[in-house]
């Protein structure tokens, strides 16, 4: 149960990442991406810390494990950076379906190469299925690249890089301490890196001239598209393997294709169709069979 508990936790975050894309799309071009992210990580942070306070089930990470919870803090937030670069050279839905179809194998592959998680048959079908459905999504898309399309497909490689990492490394410690004191610690030191490279950047100039709109849509990227989407990771994390909950995010391009052809009339291909059976498909097979997974020797250590 605890296992199917994670991998739906993970793909409620993923929908709600997916929502808060729109919110990110409507401030990024009269805001500097590392501002933006300062907004999201302290925004998120400011949410968190109270609740972790006043949680009396989790324990903060112990002081051995901060200078890793630092370092997961600062690649989270460099993540954050390199996924709102590339609105600049790529459109940014094939930005975001670019990272999120390559998060999954990029994580099995670093889990697997620090010997955290093992390579499996199963879950290895599981994820190549889930990524041969989000390329069939994407095929309506690809004639209509442009040009410099492979620029900001580099910039979300690596954000889905360090989004495996910090997946990797952070299950050993949110299961030491707990998902909702971890993700606190992790967006505190995520955002005080953003803050300082905005503030010396003189980045945040912009928000003198915000409205009504222009800080609802920051609240609600710091809310939803920060402590709620990062504490569900989290949460995910401390109950299944990094795989099964980075395989979750293949679902978020294909839903926002039904969305759209829902509430904005656009055509509902055919491959939009078999693309979302592929996604779930793949994640039915890499999230049954086998419960019990190997972990790494720091993990066991740890526990």
């Amino acid at each position: 149960m605890g296992e199917l508990l994670g991998v739906a936790a993970a793909m409620l975050s993923s929908a709600l990442g997916g929502a808060a894309v729109g919110a990110t799309r409507y401030v990024a071009g009269v805001i500097d991406p590392v501002a933006l992210g300062a907004f999201r990580f302290g925004i998120g942070f400011c949410l968190l810390l109270p609740m972790a306070l006043l949680r009396s089930g989790e324990s903060w990470p112990a002081p051995r494990d901060w200078p890793a919870a630092a370092g997961l803090g600062c690649c989270s937030s460099v993540c954050s950076r390199c996924s709102s670069m590339p609105r600049c050279t790529t459109r940014p839905p094939r930005a975001a379906r670019v990272a999120l179809s390559a998060l999954p194998l990029l994580t099995m592959a670093v889990a697997g190469v620090l010997r955290v998680e093992p390579f499996t048959r199963r879950k290895t079908v599981g994820v190549l299925v889930a990524m041969a459905g989000v390329g069939l999504a994407l095929l309506s898309g690809l004639r209509t690249a442009p040009p410099d399309a492979w620029r900001g497909d580099l910039l979300m490689l690596a954000a889905a890089l360090c989004m495996a990492f910090y997946s990797v490394g952070s299950r050993p410690l949110i299961r030491r301490s707990g998902p909702l004191t971890f993700t606190a610690m992790a967006m505190a030191v995520g955002a005080l890196c953003l803050t300082g490279i905005a503030w010396q950047g003189g980045r945040f100039a912009p928000v003198v001239s915000f409205g009504t709109a222009q800080w609802l849509a920051i609240a609600y990227l710091g809310v939803f598209g920060g402590a709620i989407v990062f504490f569900l990771w989290a949460f995910a994390l401390g109950r299944t393997t990094p795989t099964r909950v980075a395989i979750s995010v293949t679902v978020n391009p294909v839903a926002a294709g039904l969305v759209g052809a829902w509430l904005l009339a656009e055509p509902l291909r055919w491959n939009l169709v078999v693309g979302l059976l592929a996604v779930l498909a793949g994640i039915v097979i890499a999230a049954t069979g086998a419960s019990h997974e190997q972990i790494g020797s720091s993990e066991r250590d740890g526990a």
